[in-house]
């Protein structure tokens, strides 16, 4: 019964999450130019990080996944994905400044959603290949448009920070679920990821 009522909760609490950011990417993405916060490049970054839904629910997807498949692939995705995402942001700095596809962002939170909800067991090197691609491909576009790489580096550290807190967290949330109901609701939130990725595809498509 306990069980029942806890999965009835996290299902509610993720339907309403899967809701508020399927409303934030209803506009296509756009990963460049930093508002300020008035308080300074590194807070700029993370406050980036945190307001962009495409980057908070790919990464969350992925750091949920990869903490059902154990320690050993949520240490890999804690260390290549914020490295990849700062080499991404550094070399996306040197190009002018780009707008994201909302066809590859939808596809990205379709195939991370799909591999939480499907529970998929690949091996750490394919984790690391995920960590690294998500990360090069959401970097470089962070980094699009945000200066030279000198004055973008100090944005682009916030920004990875935010980016190595969620993981950690996520990461270790689930790790130590052994109960099959609890990792079957963090398996839920992949099903929503994978429903708004669908969603917001079919809304990219029509508008493009």
């Amino acid at each position: 019964m306990r069980a029942a009522r806890a999965w009835r909760i996290g299902e509610r609490l993720a339907g309403a999450g899967v809701a508020a950011l399927a409303l934030a990417l209803l506009p296509a993405p756009a990963h460049a130019h930093l508002n300020s916060t008035g308080l300074g490049p590194v807070y700029d970054g993370l406050v980036h990080f945190l307001t962009s839904p495409e980057d908070l629910a790919s990464v969350f997807a992925l750091a949920l996944w990869a903490g059902l498949r154990g320690a050993s692939h949520g240490r890999r995705t804690l260390l290549v994905l914020p490295s990849a995402w700062l080499l991404g942001g550094l070399l996306g700095s040197t190009a002018a400044a780009a707008n994201g596809s909302a066809v590859v962002s939808s596809l990205w939170l379709l195939l991370l959603g799909a591999l939480l909800a499907a529970d998929a067991r690949l091996p750490l090197p394919a984790t690391t290949a995920l960590a690294a691609c998500l990360g090069l491909h959401h970097g470089y576009l962070n980094g699009a448009g945000m200066g030279s790489p000198g004055s973008a580096a100090a944005a682009l550290l916030g920004l990875d920070a935010a980016v190595f807190a969620l993981v950690a967290i996520a990461a270790a949330f689930v790790v130590p679920l052994r109960a099959a109901w609890a990792r079957f609701a963090v398996r839920v939130a992949g099903s929503w990821i994978a429903a708004l990725g669908i969603l917001s595809l079919g809304l990219a498509v029509r508008g493009g």
